[in-house]
Protein backbone atom coordinates (compact mmCIF):
# COMPACT_ATOMS: atom_id res chain seq x y z
CA UNK A 1 0.00 0.00 0.00
CA UNK A 2 2.74 2.59 -0.96
CA UNK A 3 1.80 3.86 -4.09
CA UNK A 4 3.02 7.96 -3.74
CA UNK A 5 6.02 9.94 -4.28
CA UNK A 6 8.12 11.40 -1.24
CA UNK A 7 9.72 15.07 -1.39
CA UNK A 8 13.11 13.90 -2.10
CA UNK A 9 12.97 10.92 -4.75
CA UNK A 10 13.73 11.16 -8.35
CA UNK A 11 10.55 11.00 -10.20
CA UNK A 12 10.80 8.52 -13.20
CA UNK A 13 7.35 7.64 -13.97
CA UNK A 14 5.80 10.97 -13.93
CA UNK A 15 6.25 14.17 -15.68
CA UNK A 16 6.31 17.76 -13.51
CA UNK A 17 3.36 19.05 -15.56
CA UNK A 18 0.77 15.87 -13.84
CA UNK A 19 2.77 16.54 -10.17
CA UNK A 20 1.42 19.99 -10.78
CA UNK A 21 -2.06 19.32 -11.70
CA UNK A 22 -2.53 16.51 -9.31
CA UNK A 23 -0.88 19.24 -6.07
CA UNK A 24 -3.32 22.10 -7.73
CA UNK A 25 -6.15 19.96 -8.12
CA UNK A 26 -8.47 20.30 -5.31
CA UNK A 27 -11.12 17.65 -7.48
CA UNK A 28 -8.34 14.84 -7.89
CA UNK A 29 -7.55 15.31 -3.96
CA UNK A 30 -11.09 15.06 -2.87
CA UNK A 31 -11.81 12.14 -4.59
CA UNK A 32 -8.29 10.21 -3.14
CA UNK A 33 -9.72 11.58 0.14
CA UNK A 34 -12.91 9.83 -0.15
CA UNK A 35 -11.75 6.63 -1.72
CA UNK A 36 -9.09 6.38 1.06
CA UNK A 37 -12.07 7.26 4.05
CA UNK A 38 -14.10 4.55 2.53
CA UNK A 39 -11.24 1.85 2.48
CA UNK A 40 -10.17 2.71 6.18
CA UNK A 41 -13.68 1.92 6.83
CA UNK A 42 -14.04 -1.22 5.12
CA UNK A 43 -10.44 -2.85 5.77
CA UNK A 44 -9.03 -1.68 9.13
CA UNK A 45 -12.07 -0.67 10.14
CA UNK A 46 -13.38 -4.05 10.46
CA UNK A 47 -10.15 -6.03 10.93
CA UNK A 48 -9.54 -3.71 14.48
CA UNK A 49 -12.98 -2.83 14.88
CA UNK A 50 -15.50 -5.25 13.67
CA UNK A 51 -13.60 -8.49 14.37
CA UNK A 52 -12.53 -7.97 17.34
CA UNK A 53 -15.97 -6.92 18.83
CA UNK A 54 -17.18 -9.90 17.46
CA UNK A 55 -14.83 -11.89 19.46
CA UNK A 56 -14.95 -10.39 22.49
CA UNK A 57 -18.05 -7.91 22.86
CA UNK A 58 -15.18 -5.61 24.29
CA UNK A 59 -15.63 -7.42 27.43
CA UNK A 60 -13.25 -6.16 30.58
CA UNK A 61 -11.45 -9.60 31.37
CA UNK A 62 -9.02 -9.78 33.91
CA UNK A 63 -6.98 -13.28 33.39
CA UNK A 64 -4.64 -12.81 36.10
CA UNK A 65 -4.16 -10.83 39.06
CA UNK A 66 -2.04 -7.60 38.45
CA UNK A 67 -2.71 -7.01 35.01
CA UNK A 68 -3.59 -3.48 34.91
CA UNK A 69 -0.07 -2.26 33.85
CA UNK A 70 -0.97 -4.53 30.95
CA UNK A 71 -3.71 -2.98 30.10
CA UNK A 72 -2.20 0.93 30.26
CA UNK A 73 0.66 -0.70 27.85
CA UNK A 74 -2.49 -1.79 25.81
CA UNK A 75 -4.32 1.18 25.98
CA UNK A 76 -0.74 2.81 24.69
CA UNK A 77 -0.17 0.58 22.05
CA UNK A 78 -4.00 0.74 20.67
CA UNK A 79 -3.41 4.60 20.25
CA UNK A 80 -0.20 4.77 18.55
CA UNK A 81 -1.37 2.13 16.34
CA UNK A 82 -4.57 4.20 15.88
CA UNK A 83 -2.70 7.18 14.88
CA UNK A 84 -0.16 5.30 12.97
CA UNK A 85 -2.66 4.22 10.90
CA UNK A 86 -4.80 7.49 10.58
CA UNK A 87 -1.43 8.93 9.24
CA UNK A 88 -0.64 6.42 6.63
CA UNK A 89 -3.98 7.04 5.10
CA UNK A 90 -3.47 10.27 4.98
CA UNK A 91 -0.09 10.06 3.93
CA UNK A 92 -1.60 8.79 0.60
CA UNK A 93 -4.17 11.54 0.15
CA UNK A 94 -1.59 14.45 1.06
CA UNK A 95 1.40 12.50 -1.23
CA UNK A 96 -0.43 10.54 -3.55
CA UNK A 97 -2.78 10.15 -6.17
CA UNK A 98 -5.31 7.38 -5.26
CA UNK A 99 -5.93 5.33 -2.49
CA UNK A 100 -4.23 2.68 0.03
CA UNK A 101 -6.72 0.34 -1.70
CA UNK A 102 -5.51 -2.24 -4.63
CA UNK A 103 -8.14 -1.79 -6.78
CA UNK A 104 -7.52 1.98 -6.91
CA UNK A 105 -3.74 2.54 -6.45
CA UNK A 106 -2.01 6.10 -6.28
CA UNK A 107 -0.25 7.15 -9.38
CA UNK A 108 3.21 7.77 -7.07
CA UNK A 109 5.20 5.61 -5.00
CA UNK A 110 4.23 6.42 -1.59
CA UNK A 111 7.82 7.04 0.64
CA UNK A 112 6.94 10.47 2.72
CA UNK A 113 6.12 10.29 6.43
CA UNK A 114 6.59 7.46 8.32
CA UNK A 115 6.95 5.00 4.61
CA UNK A 116 10.35 6.70 4.90
CA UNK A 117 10.84 4.76 8.31
CA UNK A 118 9.44 1.90 7.27
CA UNK A 119 7.88 0.10 4.24
CA UNK A 120 4.67 -1.49 5.75
CA UNK A 121 3.75 1.35 8.72
CA UNK A 122 -0.12 0.50 8.02
CA UNK A 123 0.06 -3.29 8.51
CA UNK A 124 2.40 -2.75 11.57
CA UNK A 125 -0.22 -0.24 12.90
CA UNK A 126 -3.26 -2.70 12.33
CA UNK A 127 -1.30 -5.61 14.55
CA UNK A 128 -0.47 -3.27 17.23
CA UNK A 129 -4.16 -2.15 17.57
CA UNK A 130 -4.85 -5.75 17.77
CA UNK A 131 -2.30 -6.59 20.49
CA UNK A 132 -3.28 -3.39 22.10
CA UNK A 133 -7.30 -3.90 22.27
CA UNK A 134 -6.07 -7.97 24.04
CA UNK A 135 -3.92 -6.00 26.69
CA UNK A 136 -6.82 -3.45 27.15
CA UNK A 137 -9.65 -5.60 27.41
CA UNK A 138 -7.36 -8.63 29.20
CA UNK A 139 -8.71 -10.74 25.76
CA UNK A 140 -5.85 -13.12 25.39
CA UNK A 141 -7.33 -14.79 22.57
CA UNK A 142 -6.91 -11.81 20.47
CA UNK A 143 -3.48 -12.35 20.78
CA UNK A 144 -4.39 -15.59 18.26
CA UNK A 145 -6.25 -13.29 16.25
CA UNK A 146 -3.58 -10.42 15.67
CA UNK A 147 -0.64 -13.22 14.90
CA UNK A 148 -3.28 -14.76 11.82
CA UNK A 149 -3.50 -10.95 10.41
CA UNK A 150 -0.02 -10.21 10.95
CA UNK A 151 0.67 -13.67 8.81
CA UNK A 152 -1.41 -13.11 6.42
CA UNK A 153 -0.58 -9.86 5.57
CA UNK A 154 3.19 -10.90 5.45
CA UNK A 155 2.09 -13.23 2.92
CA UNK A 156 -0.22 -10.46 1.41
CA UNK A 157 3.11 -8.08 0.91
CA UNK A 158 5.10 -10.77 0.02
CA UNK A 159 3.34 -12.15 -2.73
CA UNK A 160 1.14 -9.64 -3.83
CA UNK A 161 2.26 -6.17 -3.20
CA UNK A 162 5.76 -6.35 -3.63
CA UNK A 163 5.69 -7.54 -7.46
CA UNK A 164 3.29 -5.11 -8.10
CA UNK A 165 5.56 -2.48 -7.01
CA UNK A 166 8.33 -4.00 -8.69
CA UNK A 167 6.35 -4.56 -11.86
CA UNK A 168 4.77 -0.42 -11.68
CA UNK A 169 7.63 1.29 -10.32
CA UNK A 170 10.98 -0.75 -11.43
CA UNK A 171 14.11 0.30 -10.11
CA UNK A 172 12.68 3.05 -8.29
CA UNK A 173 11.16 1.08 -6.17
CA UNK A 174 13.73 -1.48 -5.49
CA UNK A 175 16.11 1.84 -4.49
CA UNK A 176 13.16 2.33 -1.45
CA UNK A 177 13.21 -1.26 -1.18
CA UNK A 178 16.64 -1.99 -0.43
CA UNK A 179 16.85 1.38 1.82
CA UNK A 180 13.81 0.99 3.83
CA UNK A 181 12.99 -2.07 5.88
CA UNK A 182 9.59 -3.87 5.60
CA UNK A 183 9.05 -4.45 8.78
CA UNK A 184 11.84 -3.32 11.34
CA UNK A 185 11.60 0.34 11.01
CA UNK A 186 15.11 2.69 10.55
CA UNK A 187 16.77 4.62 13.41
CA UNK A 188 16.28 8.13 11.23
CA UNK A 189 14.17 8.83 8.24
CA UNK A 190 15.56 7.75 4.92
CA UNK A 191 16.46 10.77 2.43
CA UNK A 192 17.26 9.46 -0.80
CA UNK A 193 19.39 12.16 -1.45
CA UNK A 194 21.38 11.49 1.29
CA UNK A 195 21.71 8.06 1.97
CA UNK A 196 21.18 6.84 -1.34
CA UNK A 197 19.96 3.53 -1.93
CA UNK A 198 22.52 1.00 -1.31
CA UNK A 199 21.59 0.31 1.86
CA UNK A 200 21.52 -2.99 2.89
CA UNK A 201 17.97 -4.54 4.37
Amino acid sequence: MRQGLGAGLRRRSRSPEVGRIWETDPVHRAVAAAGSSVFFVLAPGVVVGVVPWWLTGWRVLQPVPYWAGLRVAGVALLVAGAAVLVHAFVQFVVEGAGTPAPVAPTDRLVVGGLYRYVRNPMYLAVVASIVGQALALGQIGLLAYAAVVGVTMGAFVRWYEEPTLRRRFGVEYEAYRRAVPGWWPRARPWDPDKDGASTPR
